[in-house]
């Protein structure tokens, strides 16, 4: 292996690490609103806000992060974000004595700033890092470690978290320590573990990063970090069509899976009586079932043309979802295993494909792809006004996701050719 090869490979393991990092900080989301719910006595649909707190971020700060990142480099972005990031996740130390939801709501904020950092520069840095042809696969394979960030907050982290117990004022035991006090603060405190062991991972990560060497990419003619005579953001990208259409899909392709992603447990928990510890089970074999589906995608990449295999799974997760609409209950969580397998490689597939040929403009069009995250801030709370406003037929809410998948498929089909 030569010392570029070295360098690259070093710097891939690395930036998969991240992928693996800020799916861990999304994807307790699901078991934060849960928690959420009982701590702060919130409704459904008042608890989806803490995913609007968590993806504003995305829709405020890519275009200042993409600025930061030309002026100085991929690797400043990365290590300024896990630091953001880890500050958020100290908070939760103040906000369990606070216990106001708009405490909680104000971290979330803080690291997800963090976290756009990370994914504003690592999903370009990794389509870069390599033969343009296999970007997608790339990319998949990059991602795939997202998945299995996802599984284990879905399948493990969620029950440090989640107690199983499940009292109001007047059903908490007599012996109960501190009484109602004593419950809300014991579920409280169960929140702070997980925000703790991700902060010291990202600090450590961080400290890695910064004694490391990585491989300066090329964008057109120029180095990157070289951006003299160069504006920090140009929105003349939009101009490719072939971007402006990804972004497009972006948007509802993140507001499709955040909806069923955020709202799973409480399909489960709340309106199909589930005990919580068979609901975060459930919840991990969808993680997994996530996971396989982006290494089965990875693989078939190989043999099969990235936009022709969106199309297929984006179709198969339209049908999925239809059988949610239909039938709700067991069905439904079934389908929802269904719904994580053909999910998976949408999101990095569609982010590829729409960063073909921008060259120097690359940053910019990555930072146009993750302010459409914000789906995430308004989409999943549309589904979860649906499922509050129509509680004996919850279900009909996956109407929303439904509509969000046809978006991709037709982007499989059409929208990613590159056209100027």
């Amino acid at each position: 292996m030569t010392q570029k090869q070295s360098n690259t490979t070093l710097a891939l393991t690395l930036i998969f690490s991240l992928f693996f990092i800020w799916a861990i900080s999304a994807s307790l989301l699901p078991t934060m609103i849960r928690q959420l719910m009982k701590t702060c006595d919130l409704t459904t649909f008042e608890a989806s806000f803490t995913e609007t707190a968590y993806w504003l971020a995305y829709f405020i700060f890519p275009i200042p992060i993409a600025m930061f990142m030309k002026r100085y480099s991929y690797k400043a972005g990365i290590v300024l974000g896990l630091l953001i990031a880890a500050v958020g996740g100290l908070l939760f130390f103040p906000a369990a004595m606070v216990k106001e939801y708009w405490a909680y709501l104000s971290i979330f904020f803080v690291i997800a700033t963090g976290m756009c950092f990370l994914e504003t520069a690592a999903n370009p840095y990794v389509t870069a890092l390599g033969d343009p042809n296999s970007s997608s696969r790339r990319l998949n394979l990059a991602q795939s470690f997202n998945g299995l960030g996802a599984f284990i907050s879905a399948m493990f982290l969620s029950k440090l978290v989640l107690s199983g117990l499940e009292y109001t004022r007047e059903t908490v035991p007599a012996d109960f320590a501190g009484g109602w006090e004593g419950y809300i603060q014991f579920e409280t405190n169960a929140m702070r573990l997980p925000y703790l062991i991700l902060a010291g991972i990202l600090v450590l990560i961080a400290v890695v990063l910064i004694f490391t060497h990585l491989p300066k990419i090329m964008e057109g003619n120029r180095v990157e970090g070289d951006s003299k005579g160069q504006r920090l953001i140009d929105f003349k990208v939009l101009k490719r069509k072939h971007l402006r259409d990804g972004v497009i899909a972006q948007f509802f392709y993140n507001g499709g899976q955040t909806a069923i992603f955020s709202l799973f447990l409480v399909y489960t928990c709340k309106y199909m009586q589930m005990p919580e510890s068979t609901a975060t089970t459930f919840n991990g074999i969808f993680m997994l079932a996530f996971l396989l589906g982006r290494w089965v995608g990875t693989f078939l990449m190989r043999k099969f043309r990235p936009q022709d295999m969106l199309v297929v799974y984006a179709l198969a997760t339209v049908a999925l979802c239809g059988a949610v609409v239909m039938f709700g209950g067991w069905t439904g969580v079934y389908a929802f295993i269904g719904i994580g397998f053909f999910m998976s490689i949408m999101y990095p597939t569609q982010f590829s494909l729409a960063l073909k040929n921008l060259g120097e403009e690359t940053k910019s069009g990555s930072a146009f792809l993750v302010m459409a995250i914000v789906a995430n801030a308004c989409i999943p709370q549309l589904t979860a006004y649906i499922m509050h406003q129509n509680e004996q037929v919850y279900y009909i809410a996956y109407l929303v996701p439904l509509v969000c998948f046809l978006v991709c498929a037709y982007y499989g089909w059409r929208g990613y050719k590159v056209r100027n």
